[in-house]
């Protein structure tokens, strides 16, 4: 075999193995779940990058050029695809689990397995089947399996099965003895459509001023997240365990709670989020009450009535108390946040309860949607006995929370607005009312939508776009996903045309916003990760 085909064969080998890092990271950002990653895929089988293999496959078998040409092109675009696969960089990363190399390994396996078969089994004859160069069949395996990478990951996932249940019934069975030998421990469970993230963030802050308290990190939300933190961060001394509960399908929710054995769960929302995967409301509503049915007789439930999928939910099981926002006047919940008040530095408001309780709090945090989290925080907090005076000076100390509805002075004199961690109907709308109050320069929106919202995802984005056009001087709207929607409801208000920017990527949105603006200026950034998705 020539030195030029043993070159050809590595750099084209190299390329296929790097190009399944793309396929297992966007499984990754789809939680592993073979549906929801097909759901993605759909979208990205006819994408440019694989239309280049497919390029390639017919160029290797073009009878017009000399087969070492089209080998030699071959090869240069590889390494040049190589160096994009390095380059390019992801809002989200894949993350190097021990799960993703198995997935990685037996990928691996497989693909250069079935290379490396055709290679030595056609050697080096000049001529096969049709009169083919042998190397054009090895290189043209090469480019199927690269065009049909997703398959082989699916396959991978398929073969690990059997190993990947049997390493997560370890892991949940040494997380359930843990659990089990620390009898004293309360443990918090938090859930919602939105806002359990804050909501859980706020609770460790103010319960912190008394107990030992663990939370899970980050969007540790899922079943495998629970079980890591508690195998890996629970100590023999905490007295508090605030286990924050996502879902995407029915059942997730209950599946943490039949680790974790909840005393008291915060409902903070039921709306449209996960349509896609959860077809009804019903179905977002009875899953995220999952657990407040898996709450002990003795346990105690705090729900969000300001959603009406919360509201008219009865809880018969448990003791239960309901809170709102009032300044509409509507006191019928238990506990109700009052008289709010924005200001630069942040909010005041007024937290009533039961028998007369009524007490004022300050905090650095803006937006409606903060204030009801905080006062679900606040309630658990009364519930666990804290003293009012402990809770407040808390709250008054409680930093914002990255990316959910942050602000943020630049050295220019910007003011950034950063509610880029996700998007929702009604925390859009509240982060849009945050941004209508500031008023001594351009207030911009920099958004590509709401994303998982099933068949109402156009006629919500059309929404959006209509409450932008109320609240900002300026739109930039970023990527193809939700554009049509959100500038049909832009068109319906008074932004000028000229101050509405459609753009395919953020990288295209800074360029914009490096042009327009100027000190005195807000931008607020809602909802960034459909570009993780690329």
């Amino acid at each position: 075999m020539s030195a030029f085909l043993i070159v050809v064969y590595v750099v084209c080998g190299v390329y296929m193995l790097f190009n399944f890092k793309h396929d297992i990271h966007m499984l990754q950002q789809n939680s592993y779940r073979i549906p929801r990653y097909w759901k993605y895929l759909k979208n990205d089988i006819g994408s440019a990058w694989r239309l280049t293999d497919v390029a390639m496959l017919f160029l290797l078998f073009a009878t017009l050029l000399d087969v070492r040409l089209a080998l030699l092109i071959i090869a240069i675009v590889c390494v040049a695809k190589i160096w994009l696969i390095f380059r390019k960089k992801f809002k989200k990363p894949l993350v190097f689990t021990k799960r993703v190399w198995r997935i990685y390994g037996v990928t691996a396996l497989l693909a250069l397995g079935g290379y490396l078969a055709v290679i030595l089994s056609t050697g080096d004859r000049a001529c096969l089947w049709g009169g083919y160069h042998a190397s054009q069949f090895s290189v043209g395996i090469m480019l199927l399996i690269s065009i049909f990478s997703w398959g082989v990951v699916i396959l991978s996932v398929a073969i690990l099965i059997p190993v990947e249940r049997m390493i997560n019934k370890k892991y949940w069975n040494e997380a359930a003895s843990i659990l089990r030998s620390m009898p004293d421990l309360t443990v918090i469970g938090i859930t919602g459509s939105y806002g359990k993230t804050s909501t859980k963030h706020y609770l460790n802050r103010i319960l912190s001023e008394q107990f030992e308290v663990l939370m899970t990190p980050g969007s540790y939300n899922t079943p495998m997240g629970v079980i890591r933190t508690v195998r890996e961060m629970m100590k023999p001394y905490d007295t508090v365990f605030i286990c924050e509960m996502g879902a995407k399908q029915k059942g997730d929710i209950k599946e943490i709670c039949d680790l974790v054995h909840p005393h008291i769960g915060i409902v903070t929302a039921v709306g449209p989020m996960h349509l896609e995967s959860f077809k009804t409301m019903e179905n977002v509503q009875s899953t995220k009450f999952e657990l407040v049915d898996a709450l002990p007789s003795d346990g105690f439930a705090v729900i969000n009535d300001d959603f009406e999928y919360c509201a008219n939910r009865e809880v018969k099981n448990v003791d239960s108390v309901r809170y709102c926002l009032g300044n509409d006047g509507n006191h019928c919940c238990s506990f109700v946040a009052k008289d709010i008040r924005y200001s630069r530095n942040g909010t005041s408001f007024v937290v009533a309860g039961p028998d007369g309780f009524e007490m004022e709090f300050r905090t650095r945090l803006v937006g409606a949607c903060n204030i009801s989290n905080l006062l679900a925080a606040i309630i658990v907090a009364l519930r666990l006995g804290m003293e009012p005076g402990t809770i407040q000076r808390a709250v008054a100390r409680i930093e914002q929370v990255e990316h959910r509805l942050s602000i943020r002075q630049t050295p220019g004199g910007v003011t950034i607005i950063d509610d880029a961690f996700n998007s929702n109907p009604s925390g859009s709308k509240m982060a849009l009312e945050v941004l209508s109050d500031f008023k001594d320069g351009k207030r911009i929106v920099v958004t590509p939508g709401m994303i998982e919202l099933g068949d109402r995802q156009a006629e919500l984005n059309e929404e959006f776009g209509e409450e932008i056009s109320k609240c900002a001087d300026v739109a930039i709207i970023v990527g193809q996903c939700n554009r049509e929607s959100i500038m049909a409801g832009v068109r319906k208000g008074d932004i000028p045309e000229g101050n509405v920017y459609e753009v395919d990527s953020f990288a295209a949105a800074q360029q914009v916003l490096a042009g327009i603006l100027r000190k005195g200026d807000t931008v607020l950034y809602e909802n960034d990760l459909p570009d993780t998705f690329k």
